[in-house]
């Protein structure tokens, strides 16, 4: 351990030490405490923003977006009143003569269900929280967006936010503000995911029906996340219910899902269970005959066991796995560059996590949690003569600790994290009677630690200060074999001067740094709000593919000797101001984000089998800024919000990489550039029990690099390429809707069913997904486009719970 990271240790510890003792002095003896979360009595969601009131005293609090409320009176007899908006109010005799853990859930009140929020928040918290750039969305209104073919998905729920945009679809994760899809971290129950997509982006892995809440952080990011540049997708699965058990789950044309939530003993052991499947290959044996060979299924398992030995303890494990099968009848995203009749696509996704909660008191925690995160990809092909299997994979063990304490004034958290990678690049096996010779690239090992202190600060109603700093040390790990090159040489095995050799466990290059981070709130009244905030954050493991869409090909990476760590330094400013009693939510928002060692590859770079990535990857600047525009309708029978983002993402590369034509050392605009979206998401209660909505987004075509012209060598036609990414394709629109039909909340039953009906593409937008270009031997060029949905596509989904 560094010196730098032992003094921050010991500030950590000293922080803690500090945050008891004034506990213990501001604190009166004659007063007891009592604490707890409030719930939904049905999702189990923690409700944010609930109003927790002691009639007799006038004293009170709001939960936080965890749901959690603690209070401090003296000993007596005292009626609590609990209440939120679209929920029937909780009224409980309290008799306190001792300390006291109350979790309290509230039911639905359906008369009063068109005033129920949007988001799982306050109307107000967008005004009083520090926080930047963060957006929250639960469960319940998730489910309210029109899902494609039926299948409620959380990643395309977020593309209809500001910030928020993808290259097209079937294309694997999102980029937000200007980042590529690796430059996101994306946590399960704290388990970080390497590849958020079923199906090639089509679907994401999240089964809806065990998901909490998700939040997005793309501005003032927390000290507590680390290892990434751009932005945070923190995704909380929801806690099995205690009390009673459940069966649920959906039919579709797509997939089909089951889950069962049951205690074990009743209020200390309980166990969820959901599995989600999609085994639909004889649709396309209905289709034409170039796809009837086409396989695309998948399937995921999510399971979670809680147990509360005591109410200040609180033991959780939650696993996943998921499995996804393609296999197209043609080679058309082959990147092997070998001919042949088919090739299959698997890959797989193993996470666990266990973690410890411990109440330390009325308003500290610490949390203990160990983390594996498995991610493996397989490409093979059958054809006897070139039979081959690709294999490559990426490994993650950690360990994390954190401690929260939360006062009136000031919010102190502070932990301690260690991440080993064990990363496998691409393998090539051969088949038993294959011209192909094996390939074997050795495995990349390294650790990153990391400590960080944070503090919110609430220096009055008006003004507020959020203030964090992260210290990450990264290790390079042995064995490995490392080329050193001539200075300013460019990167080839002819300008190799040196090559170094290190034992298992040697360390082969370290990296470290400090990460500040920094949000300032100021109130200028009860409805607006001025917000800025700064975050400097560091990337050392990346996703290696040169593609529009990363394929099971792609491989993963670390920083090394010749491969420096990202570093980002992102500020932004923002207005945020309610209206007509928080009925209305508007937002204006400003970042501009500078990236060092910023990625990109050479011309016919080959990504897949080099075993020194430092002569295919170029490493320049980076920048990012925009505008992101928000109006949010929060309350009445038609919700909903409409959303503007200008955003420009460019790269600079040194000229000095003279091998490179078309790296003029200015900036060119990077793959995932798309200046203008808009999107318009509207639900509206037609009946009580019946919702329809639809959704509208509209978006710059990106950056494409088209020939200029072309000449004839020795009888083959070569195209001319001009500098990257200089045209678009075609502008990108589409709209969806769905109607939603669920059970009538006023009427109680076991059974109760919903159902689904939604049109994907409504008007059957033919939209572009790339151009590509055809040259003839009479230099004529043809241009193509590829569309991945040119039709509308209509679904039925029943779900059903009891």
């Amino acid at each position: 351990m560094s010196r730098k990271l032992l003094f921050l240790t010991i500030l950590c510890f000293g922080g803690f030490i500090f945050s008891e003792i004034q506990a213990q002095v501001t604190g009166k003896a004659q007063n007891y405490t009592f604490y707890g979360t409030v719930i939904d009595s049905v999702s189990q969601e923690p409700i944010g923003g609930a109003a927790v009131f002691l009639l007799e005293s006038r004293t009170g609090t709001y939960t936080d977006k965890k749901g959690f409320y603690g209070l401090s009176t003296p000993a007596g007899q005292f009626t609590l009143r609990v209440s939120y908006l679209g929920y029937k109010a909780k009224v409980i005799k309290l008799d306190i003569s001792k300390n006291l853990i109350l979790d309290i859930p509230m039911s639905v009140d359906a008369q009063f269900l068109e005033e129920v929020t949007v988001i799982s928040s306050k109307p107000e918290e967008n005004i009083r929280s520090t926080e930047t750039g963060v957006a929250k969305l639960s469960i319940r209104s998730i489910r309210k967006i029109p899902a494609f073919m039926g299948e409620i998905d959380v990643v395309r729920s977020l593309q209809m936010l500001p910030g928020v945009s993808t290259v097209g679809e079937g294309s694997t994760g999102i980029n937000i503000r200007g980042g590529s899809i690796d430059q996101n971290l994306v946590l399960m129950d704290d388990a970080p995911v390497f590849n958020s997509s079923h199906l090639f982006g089509f679907f994401s892995i999240f089964n809806p029906d065990a998901v909490r809440d998700v939040s997005l952080s793309r501005g003032g990011i927390s000290a507590e996340y680390g290892g990434r540049t751009t932005a945070v997708l923190d995704v909380k699965l929801k806690d099995p219910d205690l009390e009673k058990s459940s069966f649920y789950g959906g039919v579709g044309l797509v997939s089909s899902r089951l889950g069962l939530e049951m205690p074990l003993i009743k209020d200390r052991l309980a166990v969820l269970i959901s599995t989600r499947g999609s085994f639909n290959d004889f649709l396309f044996k209905l289709g034409p005959e170039s796809i009837r060979g086409t396989v695309a299924n998948f399937y995921d398992l999510t399971g979670k066991i809680l147990f509360k030995p005591s109410e200040k303890t609180r033991l959780s494990y939650t696993s996943y796995y998921s499995f996804d099968a393609f296999k197209l009848p043609s080679d058309s995203l082959n990147t092997v560059n070998v001919n042949a009749t088919s090739s299959t696509y698997k890959y797989r996704t193993y996470n666990q996590t266990l973690r410890f909660n411990w109440f330390v008191g009325t308003n500290a925690s610490l949390t203990l949690a160990a983390i594996q995160s498995v991610y493996k990809a397989n490409t093979s092909v059958p054809d006897s003569s070139i039979a081959f299997e690709l294999n490559s994979g990426i490994r993650l063990r950690s360990l994390k600790a954190r401690y929260v304490h939360s006062g009136e004034k000031n919010n102190l958290s502070f932990g301690l994290e260690s991440n080993h990678y064990q990363i496998d690049p691409n393998q090539l096996l051969p088949g038993p009677f294959s011209n192909i010779l094996p390939v074997n690239i050795a495995s990349e090992f390294a650790r990153e630690s990391a400590a960080y202190l944070e503090n919110e600060w609430k220096f009055s109603p008006r003004f507020s200060m959020l203030t964090g700093l992260r210290y990450s040390f990264f290790q390079r790990l042995g064995p490995d074999s490392v080329y050193l090159y001539a200075p300013e040489a460019v990167r080839r095995l002819e300008n190799v001067e040196e090559n170094q050799f290190f034992d298992r466990g040697e360390v082969a290059k370290s990296y470290s740094g400090f990460e500040p981070r920094v949000s300032l709130r100021y109130s200028l009244d009860d409805n607006t709000s001025l917000k800025a905030s700064y975050n400097r954050m560091r990337q050392y493991v990346q996703l290696i593919s040169n593609t529009t869409a990363a394929l099971p090909t792609a491989r993963w990476g670390t920083s090394d000797v010749n491969i420096q760590p990202q570093i980002a330094d992102q500020v932004s400013v923002g207005i945020f101001k309610n209206l007509e009693e928080n009925k209305w939510e508007t937002s204006a928002e400003l970042y501009y984000r500078k990236s060092q060692q910023f990625p990109d590859y050479r011309d016919l770079a080959d990504l897949i089998f080099s075993s020194n990535l430092e002569q295919e990857i170029i490493q320049g600047k980076g920048r990012a800024y925009g505008l992101e525009l928000m109006a949010r309708k929060n309350t009445g029978f038609m919700t909903g919000w409409l959303t503007y983002t200008y955003a420009r993402t460019q790269v600079k590369i040194d000229p000095k990489y003279e091998l490179i034509h078309n790296y003029t050392g200015a900036w060119y605009p990077a793959n995932y550039d798309k200046p203008h979206t808009f999107n318009l998401m509207v639900n509206y209660r037609t009946a009580i029990n019946v919702t329809l909505s639809g959704n509208f987004t509209l978006s710059t075509g990106r950056p494409a690099t088209y020939p200029i012209g072309s000449f004839v060598a020795s009888g083959n036609t070569v195209p001319i390429f001009p500098n990257r990414n200089l045209q678009r394709i075609p502008n990108y629109h589409r709209l969806d809707l769905a109607l939603i039909i669920e059970p009538n909340p006023s009427r109680a039953r076991k059974w109760q069913g919903s159902w689904v009906i939604s049109v994907y593409n409504l008007y059957s937008r033919n939209n572009a997904y790339s151009v590509y270009f055809d040259l003839n031997p009479r230099l004529q060029t043809n241009a193509y486009k590829l569309a991945v949905f040119g039709a509308a596509f209509p679904s039925i989904t029943y779900n059903f719970k009891f």
